[in-house]
């Protein structure tokens, strides 16, 4: 389980904050998506989860342990996590990318290669095809594939996803979401997702916390928030264009 309790976090001596008084409980097999406009504090709250970012106030515990008492660098291989602008190593090949926390973990060669060729059977690009290759040899789609087999290498218990589909075309964006619905059955991850894509957050998230300026609006399943929005704040983001199609107003 993951549990923020009262975190908040300034950038400038407590001027301002980023995020402001922030509690919620991920639970253990759940995907939780983050929504909210940009400068909502969306990242700020996933990158406190493991550490690149420290609280001001406030604890975040994973696994009931307060991260701050943690190893930071163990903390990270411990939690996979997937990059807004995908973020491979342009000079490692995919095999290497995939490898690469295994390997600061000391896992074997023999190790390495099994769970590489399993992760890229899993998210449909065979290693007989792809190991050998460098990033800029593939597509959005598949280096955004990679890195998600990245992030699993070391067969974490929790999955951290920054805006992972933003930069690709509809297409592509759609196909991985249905890729990740299936992934998330197969595997049972617990995962926080960033997202500021009303659509993406629907479909994706078993609950949605919305977070404007720093504050948690509203924490719920799909449900709650369509039908009982918790504020005005709420109740305006909804928008009905046509049937099915909801937009998130910039603010």
């Amino acid at each position: 389980m993951i549990k923020l309790t009262h975190v908040s976090k300034s950038f400038d001596g407590g001027r301002s904050y980023a995020v402001k008084d922030l509690s919620f409980q991920v639970r253990k097999g759940e995907t939780l998506v983050l929504l909210g406009s940009s400068g909502c504090g969306k990242t700020t709250t996933l990158k406190m989860i493991n550490r690149l970012i420290e609280p001001s106030r406030g604890t975040v515990e994973v696994d009931g342990k307060d991260v701050m008492g943690r190893n930071p660098v163990e903390l990270r291989r411990q939690i996979g996590y997937v990059f807004q602008g995908i973020g491979l190593f342009p000079h490692m090949t995919v095999e290497q990318n995939v490898e690469i926390v295994p390997r600061l973990l000391g896992w074997s060669s023999r190790s390495r290669r099994e769970r590489m060729q399993e992760l890229l059977n899993l998210v449909g690009l065979p290693a007989k095809s792809f190991a050998q290759r460098f990033p800029d040899e593939l597509s959005g789609g598949q280096q955004q594939r990679i890195g998600v087999a990245r992030a699993l290498a070391a067969n974490p218990d929790y999955l951290l996803m920054d805006e992972p589909f933003g930069a690709l075309d509809a297409l592509t964006r759609e196909a991985l979401q249905q890729e990740l619905l299936t992934l998330k059955k197969q595997l049972k991850k617990t995962i926080v997702f960033v997202t500021h894509d009303l659509h993406e957050a629907l479909l994706l998230g078993d609950r949605i916390a919305i977070l404007h300026e720093g504050h948690l609006e509203q924490i719920g399943t799909k449900k709650d928030i369509l039908e009982a929005p918790a504020t005005q704040f709420v109740r305006d983001l909804f928008t009905t264009r046509e049937p099915g199609t909801f937009i998130l107003r910039d603010t």
